[in-house]
């Protein structure tokens, strides 16, 4: 059977800029909610499957891997959600909601890819994380603590796994993608920005390179950790 790199977030963002430079040299399983928004290119794979419905990933992804044919050797978790809101404003449905995109439903997919179809098949999980998880910031109660709790599954998978599987996740600083568009538009939010990074702001190429050096051989000793990109901003 074929093996496939399995990546979430595969349509928009850093998981497309992922997808488009894993997918030059590898065989690669496109993980999104709308098929319409990416291009296999014939040797690809898209398996639609919004991750808010969290109970639904098992039987969807097992019974898309058979009926593919299919094997998944790496799996890049990069669906994401954002929801921005003070403490005393958190609604549990939105809450709810980024937990399962950011964390609940990557956990379902790891539990997915270690059962038997797939049994001895995978080596690598990345998940992308971010700064969030290590720093506090207004209103992002929610995402943080998603991210956060990414990281420590993160940890803990990597001990349970080893030697065969490592485990590691990436820590973006600010990056323009859709999703963070909100950010870069603020000149106010802007201006603080620019005084936090010693470098500069981040490409969604910095995250890619990240990506695809620790799934690479040249990371083979390298598990159970956070891989901070972020231009210095976590350095004071």
């Amino acid at each position: 059977m074929q093996a496939y790199t399995l990546i979430t977030g595969a349509s928009s963002g850093i998981g497309a800029a992922i997808a488009r430079r894993l997918g030059a040299d590898r065989t690669v399983i496109l993980g999104c909610r709308d098929a319409a928004k990416v291009s296999d290119e014939g040797r690809h794979l898209v398996w639609t499957h919004d991750l808010r419905d969290v109970e639904g990933i098992s039987a969807s992804l097992g019974s898309f891997l058979e009926q593919k044919q299919a094997t998944v050797d790496c799996f890049v978790h990069s669906a994401g959600v954002v929801k921005v809101m003070p403490a005393r404003l958190n609604d549990f449905a939105a809450v709810q909601e980024v937990m399962n995109v950011n964390v609940l439903s990557a956990f379902q997919v790891v539990a997915t890819l270690l059962k038997k179809h797939n049994k001895g098949v995978l080596k690598n999980l990345l998940f992308i994380s971010s700064t969030y998880s290590i720093k506090g910031v207004k209103g992002q109660a929610a995402y943080s603590a998603s991210k956060g709790a990414l990281d420590a599954m993160m940890q803990s998978l990597a001990v349970e796994l080893a030697p065969a599987v490592r485990v590691n996740s990436v820590l973006p600083g600010g990056v323009r993608t859709p999703m963070s568009e909100r950010a870069f538009t603020d000149p106010k939010h802007l201006e603080k920005m620019k005084e936090e990074y010693l470098l500069r702001f981040g490409e969604v190429d910095d995250i890619v390179n990240a990506v695809e050096f620790l799934l690479s051989e040249k990371a083979g000793w390298i598990t159970g950790q956070r891989f901070v990109v972020d231009g210095g901003q976590t350095a004071h």
